[in-house]
């Protein structure tokens, strides 16, 4: 994955669903694997997360809206004071991750890791990781985590293109058969973000890219769906998720109105209200919007 890809996290006007279906879609997967659901949360104040990933997780923190960000923003809405290890770095695999393990998490001893890994071990092809290895290198990587006193939460790999008869998807399959089973027999919290993101997509047949914006690297979508999968795997409440979703919709400059980055989440939602109210789209809204005010404009300039 190629860095200056990932900073596309903004969505176009088209088709920005209401934010609670974010949590509704996660909702109906099956990333249940976390007995925390009816406790406390499992981080606490003072805790330290090393995020440990590929692009997507690097993205997740260099962009305001990365889902990285968004877990962050949402715990301290919770009044749970964490500090974030970004250890993200686009194009790793497998292998890499496990190679600058200490240096990049170890080292740092946070009191969490968050392990994204997947996505580049099979969608760089002749040059990923074939199963067996990835199978021996994150099993490394867990163990040398967990001897470490380190807490793990394992994320399973998303996407590779919005297709599930993809032939890369086929082929990740496995590898996120995997990582559900480690997740369990290491006693590691598990968010199943692949499965959230397939039963939001089923939901939303022939609607092109939903959650990413290239087919691998998450949009603004995404990456709330990815930080509510995580969120709930810590044991957060829907209350708790929501409390941070609205801190979400508040962040400036996520969606493309006019070929511009102007508005928030919250802000382009009350747009297309207003925008159905008048029977119209809200390219046809802001359209009229901009002409109005260039009348305006002129109007007092000639005062």
């Amino acid at each position: 994955m190629n860095i200056t890809t990932i900073m596309r996290y903004t969505t176009t006007l088209a088709d920005l669903p209401h934010p609670s279906t974010w949590l509704m879609t996660a909702a109906l997967a099956t990333s249940l694997a976390t007995s925390a659901l009816a406790q406390a949360p499992a981080v606490k104040n003072g805790d330290s997360i090393a995020f440990m990933g590929d692009s997507i997780t690097q993205g997740g923190w260099e962009s305001s809206v990365g889902y990285v960000r968004l877990i962050m923003s949402a715990l301290e809405a919770n009044d749970i004071k964490a500090t974030a290890i970004p250890a993200g770095i686009s194009g790793h695999k497998s292998n890499n991750m496990l190679e600058r393990l200490r240096r990049d998490v170890l080292d740092k001893k946070p009191t969490w890791m968050t392990l994204s890994c997947g996505v580049n071990d099979v969608w760089h092809g002749a040059n990923g990781v074939p199963l067996p290895q990835y199978q021996t290198n994150i099993t490394a990587i867990i163990d040398q985590a967990q001897a470490a006193g380190i807490k793990v939460m394992v994320l399973t790999a998303t996407v590779i293109t919005e297709q599930e008869d993809n032939a890369n998807n086929q082929k990740l399959a496995p590898y996120n058969d995997f990582l559900r089973a480690l997740a369990k027999e290491k006693g590691c919290l598990l968010a199943d973000l692949n499965a959230d993101m397939w039963a939001g997509l089923k939901a939303k047949p022939g609607k092109g890219d939903v959650f990413t914006a290239d087919g691998v690297h998450m949009n603004a979508q995404g990456n709330c769906l990815m930080a509510t999968g995580v969120l709930r795997a810590f044991g957060l409440t829907e209350p708790q998720i929501l409390k941070g979703r609205e801190v979400w919709m508040t962040i400036p400059n996520v969606v493309n109105v006019q070929g511009k980055q102007g508005v928030s989440m919250g802000q382009f939602e009350q747009l297309k209200a207003l925008a159905a109210r008048q029977n119209c789209s809200v390219a046809d809204l802001l359209n009229k919007a901009f002409a109005a005010a260039i009348s305006n404009v002129l109007k007092t300039a000639a005062e």
